[in-house]
């Protein structure tokens, strides 16, 4: 059932600011873009009269902001067991397990993290006016590892801010083809939309600033077992910068990793796992911290690439 509309009144004690930035440093819940939506559909009054987004405030001015209902998504919830790091009234920490899609899309509309979430929550982030569950950052399918998810706009918007701030810690376990010699390397290579295929990314000049930091771990058979930090967090980053080197990720069938081998373990997908997740709490303040272990079916892969008996 669809819960009822809110009404916030504000009573303007000092102007100078456009009205949408106005009150999305008011209304901590809504994001700029949302609350220029509002305006836009009509649900925005100053003295009693449609705005116009670029309007200015003036001392004095009373606002009426009614926030609407959040609209269903076209996903249904779904009792999918989750692996559930933490939890409280703000967020929650979940690990996902690989083949796993995140959000629904054409051919994945039932078993994705999404849907399992709407079972699992009913209070979660509606940025855009979408009831869904607030995920901040996403893993590729076949990308095991941590996720945080925000249950509340608010909540939503600091960690987004905290992930382009680059104040969110993420570190992944990463095994790669080849021996990699060098025990760390920073890599440093910008990446967008490859030209030759639209599918995939590639590191390109003009592209976006992309940084990733490479510890060596271990060398499990004629592969390397890394260490990754992200300093950003661009589409597929590790996968391409990996692959720029020569050293695709195992299994990787986007970015040349994939061999006729691993069919001897059904292994499909690359081989990447969000091991640690670290944020500020964004209600608390408190600096949290969290590390899955790698999943039994990695460490069967590197068992397996070993050339040790399964």
């Amino acid at each position: 059932m669809p819960g009822a509309a809110r009404e916030i009144i504000l009573n303007v004690t000092s102007g100078g600011k456009r009205l949408d930035a106005f009150l999305s440093g008011e209304i901590m819940e809504l994001s700029r873009s949302r609350v220029q939506e509002l305006i836009k559909d009509g649900y925005v009054l100053v003295e009693g009269k449609v705005p116009k987004r670029s309007y200015i405030v003036q001392a004095g001015d009373r606002i009426k902001v009614t926030i609407p209902p959040l609209q269903d998504m076209e996903a249904s919830p779904e009792a999918i067991p989750l692996n559930v790091f933490f939890e409280d009234n703000y967020l929650l920490v979940v690990d996902k397990p690989r083949g796993m899609v995140v959000h629904p899309s054409p051919g994945h509309g039932r078993e994705t993290l999404v849907n399992a979430l709407l079972h699992h929550c009913e209070d979660l982030s509606g940025i855009g006016g979408m009831k869904r569950p607030g995920i901040v950052h996403r893993l590729d399918k076949d990308t095991s590892g941590l996720l945080v998810v925000a249950k509340n706009d608010f909540v939503h918007q600091e960690l987004s801010r905290q992930l382009k701030e680059k104040i969110m810690r993420r570190v992944y376990m990463a095994l790669a083809w080849g021996r990699i010699k060098r025990k760390k390397i920073k890599i440093s290579a910008p990446i967008g939309r490859d030209p030759r295929n639209r599918k995939k990314m590639a590191v390109v000049e003009g592209g976006k600033e992309a940084v990733t930091n490479l510890r060596v771990m271990a060398y499990p058979g004629d592969c390397t077992l890394l260490r990754a930090g992200l300093e950003t967090g661009r589409t597929h980053q590790i996968r391409v910068h990996l692959s720029s080197l020569g050293y695709p990720l195992v299994g990787d069938p986007l970015y040349g990793g994939k061999k006729r081998m691993l069919k001897e373990i059904n292994w499909q997908g690359q081989a990447l796992h969000a091991r640690l997740l670290g944020f500020i709490h964004p209600q608390t303040g408190a600096y949290m911290q969290f590390t899955a272990p790698l999943p039994a079916d990695f460490k069967r892969l590197m068992y397996f690439l070993r050339g040790d008996s399964l």
